[in-house]
C-alpha cells in the first residue's frame, strides 16, 4: 500500500508544482484510486501488482468510501452555512415577486423609456438574482447601483468590519456604522436606497468549501476582491457551473474591469492571468494607495455591466477589458483571448465540444 500512497504524493507534488488547482490535484488521486480498485477486482490473487498495491480491494474499498462520506458531510455542511449565513440577518425577506407597484413604476421610469432596457428589462432586473463579493471600494458603488437599478435578489459576502480607513472611498458605509460587519452595512444602505429588492448578506470569507454552492443561487457573480487567492477560487467556481463574471480591479490610479465568461465563447480569468503575482508585486491598496473616487468609477461600471448584461442592451466586455487611467484621464479596451490550456477553463471547453459533437438522438 505504501507505493500507492507514495505515487499519490508524488501526483499531488507535482501537480502543486505546476500550479494545477487542488480539485484538479484531487481527480487525479481519484483515478488512481481507480485504478487500484480495478486492479484487485481483475487480476488474479497472486499477481504481483495486486501483492505491490496491498494484496487485496478490501481496505481500498473502505479508504474510497470513508473519502465519500467526508465529501458527503463537507458538501451538506457547506451547504447549511450558506443558507445560514443568507437567512440569518433576515430569516422572513423573500425575492420580490409579482407585477411592478405604481411606486416601482415610477422609480424605474428612467429605465423604462430607454429603448434598450424597457418594461422587459425591467422584469429581468427585477428576477435577476447577482452575487458581489466584497463590500470594499468596488462593492460600494456596485451594490447601491444594483440595488437602485431594481436587480431583485442581490447577495453579498465579505467577513470584514467597517473602519474608519475605509470612508475615504467606500461610499456604502458611515461613520456610524464604523465596527459594524461590512456586509450587514451594505444591507443598511441597500434597503434605505430600494426597499423592494431582496439582500443576503453573507459575513463570513469566500472559502472553496462553499463557493460553487453559494454560486448555484445566484445568476451573475460581481468580484471585488483585492485577494489573490480569492479571485482565482471565485474564478474556478464561475467555470464550474457556467455563471458569467465580472471582475474589477485597482491600483493607485489606475482601473480595469472584464467579462470573464468562458461558457459562452470568452476566456476565463485565468486565461489572462495564468498565476498570481509574486508577493510584493501587485500590492493591496492599504500597501500602495488609491485615489478614492477611482474605486466608485470601476464599480460602477461593474454595476452598468452587470445591468447591460441582464437586459441584453448593447455590447458586453465578453473578451475585452476595459482599462481606465484616472491620472491621465485616458480609456484604452484591450482583447482578451483563451488559452488553449488553461487549467480552470479548458477542461469545461473540452468537454462542452465533446457533448456538442455526439449526434442527436
Amino acid at each position: 500500500m505504501a507505493f500507492v500512497f507514495i505515487m499519490a504524493a508524488v501526483l499531488w507534488g507535482v501537480g502543486s508544482f505546476m500550479g494545477t488547482p487542488r480539485r484538479m490535484r484531487w481527480v487525479m488521486i481519484a483515478f488512481l484510486w481507480v485504478g487500484v480498485v480495478v486492479i484487485h477486482l481483475t487480476l488474479p490473487p497472486e499477481a504481483s501488482l495486486r501483492q505491490t498495491t496491498g494484496g487485496s480491494a478490501a481496505p481500498w474499498l473502505l479508504l474510497g468510501g470513508f473519502a465519500a462520506l467526508i465529501l458527503t458531510y463537507r458538501a451538506l455542511l457547506a451547504r447549511l452555512r450558506v443558507q445560514a449565513d443568507g437567512t440569518a440577518y433576515d430569516p422572513a425577506q423573500t425575492a420580490p415577486t409579482g407585477p411592478f407597484s405604481d411606486t416601482e413604476l415610477d422609480r424605474y421610469a428612467r429605465h423604462i423609456v430607454l429603448r434598450e432596457v424597457g418594461g422587459t428589462g425591467q422584469r429581468k432586473l427585477k428576477d435577476a438574482r447577482v452575487l458581489v463579493i466584497g463590500a470594499g471600494g468596488l462593492g460600494s458603488s456596485a451594490l447601491l447601483y444594483l440595488a437602485a437599478g431594481g436587480v431583485g435578489t442581490i447577495g453579498v459576502i465579505d467577513d470584514d468590519t467597517v473602519d474608519n480607513s475605509n470612508l475615504q472611498r467606500q461610499v456604502i458605509h458611515t461613520d456610524a456604522r464604523i465596527g459594524m460587519p461590512k456586509v450587514f452595512s451594505a444591507e443598511t444602505a441597500m434597503r434605505a436606497q430600494n426597499p423592494f429588492v431582496t439582500v443576503r448578506p453573507y459575513n463570513r470569507r469566500m472559502t472553496a468549501d462553499m463557493a460553487r454552492d453559494l454560486f448555484a443561487d445566484y445568476d451573475l457573480i460581481l468580484d471585488g476582491t483585492d485577494d489573490s487567492a480569492t479571485r482565482y477560487l471565485v474564478n474556478e467556481s464561475a467555470v464550474a457551473l457556467g455563471k458569467p463574471l465580472i471582475s474589477g480591479a485597482l491600483s493607485q490610479w489606475e482601473g480595469q474591469i472584464a467579462l470573464f465568461d468562458p461558457a459562452r465563447g470568452g476566456p476565463c480569468y485565468q486565461c489572462i492571468f495564468p498565476q498570481a503575482a509574486a508577493p510584493g508585486l501587485a500590492p493591496s491598496c492599504a500597501e500602495a494607495g488609491v485615489i478614492g473616487p477611482l474605486p466608485g468609477v470601476i464599480g460602477s461600471m461593474m454595476a452598468l455591466e452587470a445591468i447591460k448584461l441582464i437586459t441584453g442592451a448593447g455590447q458586453d466586455l465578453r473578451g475585452r477589458m476595459l482599462i481606465h487611467d484616472a491620472l491621465h484621464a485616458e480609456h484604452r479596451t484591450i482583447r482578451l483571448h483563451k488559452r488553449d490550456d488553461c487549467p480552470a477553463c479548458a477542461a469545461s471547453r473540452k468537454t462542452k465540444d465533446m457533448t456538442d459533437d455526439q449526434p442527436a438522438a
